[in-house]
């Protein structure tokens, strides 16, 4: 059964929502729509004898037929191009059948087709599938509590997209920034998850205090370590655009704690609500016990949650570890790398944070959940 103060909250989240979702990131480009359709198109022909090939490298044109199956020219034919530049990490060679993005380009008048191009694959229907697919099964398997937990996945993707990243672009300080956005978030996840609960606050109060402190040590390990922002990837590609004032170290240590930020929610929450669980059996127990029970609590917890976050922060650069075996690189050099350096950072920074959220919940939860009231 949902409170009247809860069901207020959920519709406060829901219209920050659709202002979130209307707001302008005041980075739209007119230009990039102006007389050009984004359209699905169909490969049903390739001609591939202006492709070369040099070793494992492909360069050329690839000249295709594309079916057009969205728009205002659905059920046309049209010649495109697919360029190919020599860089596997961009380049894509498309067969017949392929479904496609289509970017036409059109003359002044917006009526007749001067060129087009095959982008990439046209992946945004199977995205949309998936995106259901996880709705419906959330909601199938926890009911209300998976709409909310819906609702503050959609809000804290529109919060980024929206408020993040644009404030990034914008040159606004990015610890600040980030460290606002998180919060924002935290509160939304949490509260619409938790309730307005102590449960809620207790796991919102800890999710706060890790990444504080994930965020102190962030900055204080990031210095000594000397990780230039631009080891992230697209860091200068940012630089060629014009976007050069900004402070990509500052972003960098940034991405460390909002990384973190979700398996510091899900700690604080597992505590809190088994606390919660014990005060409701045992109404009497004391605040030192209930600190207690809540250590207990947490040593399982965080013993397999720093490994998950060693499994995730892995898997990004499985690859760079990869190359570096296959050349026979010594140890030395490779953890002394800036690229392997920052994930080192990024996996011992976001674990710390997570072995710190469990006692500041504990404690937290111990003061609150035995708190008496006075009327």
């Amino acid at each position: 059964m949902i409170s009247k103060s809860d069901k207020y909250f959920i519709g406060f989240v829901a219209v920050m929502l659709i202002v979130l979702a209307l707001l302008p990131t005041g980075f739209e480009n007119p230009s990039l729509t102006e007389n050009i359709l984004y359209e699905k198109a169909e490969v049903i022909g390739v001609d591939n004898s202006f492709l070369s090939s040099y070793s494992i490298v492909t360069t050329g044109n690839q000249e295709l037929e594309l079916l057009v199956r969205r728009g205002r020219f659905k059920g046309d034919t049209l010649k495109a191009e697919n360029v190919l530049i020599g860089q596997k990490s961009i380049d894509k060679i498309f067969s017949e059948g392929d479904k496609v993005l289509a970017i036409i380009q059109l003359d002044k008048n917006g009526d007749r087709i001067t060129a087009a191009r095959a982008a990439d694959y046209y992946r945004q229907e199977t995205e949309l599938i998936l995106f259901l697919l996880f709705a419906l099964f959330l909601v199938f398997f926890a009911r209300i509590t998976g709409i909310k937990a819906i609702l503050s996945f959609l809000f804290t993707a529109f919060a980024f997209w929206k408020l993040l990243i644009p404030l990034f672009l914008k040159g606004v300080s990015p610890l600040l920034v980030a460290l606002g956005v998180v919060f924002l978030s935290a509160v939304v996840i949490i509260l619409l998850v938790g309730g307005l609960t102590k449960k809620g606050f207790v796991a919102l109060l800890g999710t706060m205090s890790g990444v504080m402190v994930t965020a102190l040590l962030a900055v204080v390990f990031g210095h000594f370590l000397k990780i230039p922002g631009t080891v992230q990837e697209y860091s200068e590609a940012l630089l060629y655009a014009g976007f050069i004032d900004l402070n990509l170290s500052e972003i960098f240590i940034s991405v460390i704690f909002i990384s973190a930020a979700g398996a510091l929610m899900d700690v604080a929450m597992d505590i809190a609500a088994a606390q919660n669980e014990i005060i409701d059996r045992v109404p009497d127990l004391s605040g030192t016990e209930l600190i207690k029970s809540g250590f207990r609590i947490a040593s399982p917890v965080i013993g397999t949650m720093t490994t998950t976050l060693l499994f995730a922060y892995t898997g990004s650069f499985i690859f760079a570890f990869m190359a570096y075996m296959a050349k026979g690189t010594p140890l030395v050099t490779i953890v002394n790398t800036s690229y392997i350096s920052a994930e080192i950072l990024h996996t011992l920074v976001g674990s710390f944070g997570l072995v710190m959220v469990a006692p500041f919940t504990a404690i937290i939860g111990g003061l609150l959940f035995t708190a008496k009231i006075k009327h």
